[in-house]
């Protein structure tokens, strides 16, 4: 028996490889194709089964495909009604590989045909249990995204009963290898661990803790923020089906002279830059929007621009298809190209954005320039500074209206990478005054003599 965890940092995505006697299968696979046909043939195997949790909603899988590429069926667990064709599992089904068998366990909660997928090893003992989003390290999957559907006061009643008839009663020692990690909107504070076990989620996890109906769907649903607009375009593909990623990346990935990126431009295309934060400072398209490639590319691009909207693209040298490719996997497929020789190709005026050191941020917070802190609102509640601004950046463009559009601010996210991208919305925004970026974020500043409020955890008396 083998299984490779296959983590996706920019997506805090886990997909798995597991192979038993020469047959392999793939579990919540990424929309490229490629690294796990290579890795099969590698390893001298044949994907038999192509396993999925539930609809995801955060990126567009790989499932299709893949299962056409090499002849595999796709797996469901019940419920999960699609366009194409797939096993529609029912609870407790197994299916075997190699010496190996995968129990499908119905674990509804999450979404309704959410299941997780237990591994039985050679002796039929609970080896690994694969949750999808049901079960993550630290937390569970948000039970909101079928608003309008199901309440998520329903869907966390259904979890409950998931997680206390299902998976709490797995023996302590069962390894549990969830489909996300820290950083993914689909839970709400998932820890930075990417596995587990049982054992230790019953002890360390708020979710698991004996509790009633009433205390877990309270705690659950409390503090929840909205998910990214296109999770629930994404889900919608991943139920119907899509176009091949073959297919997508060849139309996507077009050169562009400045002509042609001038007139997409003109007739509505955003440009998105996807250099590092560094570079887009020194010189940019005005009217560009940054959202690295070294960060939470994608994840950034799905909460802050329309799924519909057409892009062309700004890349580095030798990472234009890769832009292209990391939008394709959340559903972004409107790409009308990228601009041959990105920015030095450019004939106008480029625009600049300040940075200054964080130790430097004190003397013009004393000038009277205002702190802008567009963290997560966890990272705010655990320390900010005090008399910043508090603006998530997930919450950009729509709530800048009652920030001073003259004023200047001194911007800062924990090191450097959401900030950028806050500014670069400012002043597609038609922010005039001046904004400044400061170097290595919260981190930096940590570090300096500025008034820093700590979170204060009250004692019980």
């Amino acid at each position: 028996m083998y299984i490779e965890q296959l983590y996706t940092t920019c997506l805090a995505e886990a997909a798995y490889y597991i192979e038993s006697e020469g047959e392999a299968v793939i579990i919540d696979p990424l929309r490229e194709t490629e690294p796990y046909i290579a890795l099969a043939k590698q390893r001298n195997s044949k994907i038999k089964y192509v396993f999925e949790t539930h609809f995801h909603a955060d990126f567009v899988s790989g499932h299709i495909d893949l299962a056409k590429k090499v002849g595999a069926s796709i797996v469901y667990g019940p419920q999960a009604n699609t366009a194409y064709e797939v096993i529609n599992a029912i609870d407790g089904q197994e299916f075997k590989l190699g010496k190996i068998a995968f129990r499908v366990l119905h674990t509804p909660g999450h979404t309704p045909e959410s299941s997780c997928f237990l591994l039985l090893d050679e002796n039929g003992k609970e080896h690994a249990v694969f949750t999808g989003d049901t079960l993550f390290v630290g937390d569970v999957g948000r039970p909101d995204l079928l608003d309008g559907v199901m309440t998520r006061e329903a869907l966390a009643s259904m979890l409950y009963d998931s997680l206390n008839k299902k998976i709490k009663t797995l023996p302590d020692s069962v390894i549990v290898y969830p489909a996300h990690g820290a950083g993914s909107a689909c839970g709400k504070n998932i820890g930075k661990e990417t596995f587990s076990t049982i054992g230790e989620q019953k002890k360390l996890n708020y979710a698991l803790q004996e509790q009633t109906r009433e205390e877990f769907i309270e705690k659950v649903t409390d503090g929840i923020l909205p998910p990214p607009s296109y999770f629930f375009e994404d889900a919608r593909i991943n139920r119907e089906g899509y176009t091949s990623i073959d297919s997508v990346m060849k139309q996507n990935s077009k050169p562009l002279n400045l002509t042609a990126f001038k007139e997409a431009v003109v007739a509505g295309a955003l440009i998105l830059d996807t250099r590092k934060p560094d570079d887009f400072e020194t010189g940019y398209i005005p009217s560009s929007l940054s959202i690295g490639l070294s960060g939470q590319y994608a994840v950034w691009v799905g909460t802050l621009i329309d799924i519909k909207q057409p892009l062309v693209l700004i890349a580095e040298d030798g990472k234009e298809e890769e832009a292209v490719l990391r939008l394709a996997r959340v559903g972004y497929e409107n790409v009308l190209g990228y601009l041959a020789g990105g920015v030095k190709t450019w004939d106008g005026k480029l625009d600049t954005v300040r940075s200054i050191a964080a130790e430097d941020m004190a003397i013009e917070m004393r000038a009277g320039k205002a702190v802008l802190d567009v963290r997560r609102p966890g990272e705010w509640e655990a320390s900010h500074v005090n008399g910043a601004d508090f603006i998530p950046l997930g919450n950009f463009p729509n709530v800048l209206e009652r920030l001073e559009k003259q004023s200047p601010y001194l911007v800062h996210c924990a090191g450097g990478y959401r900030s950028m991208i806050a500014i670069s919305i400012m002043r597609r925004q038609g922010f005039t005054g001046e904004l400044t970026n400061i170097y290595g974020g919260f981190g930096a500043i940590q570090k300096t003599d500025l008034e820093i409020v700590n979170a204060v955890t009250a004692c019980a008396s």
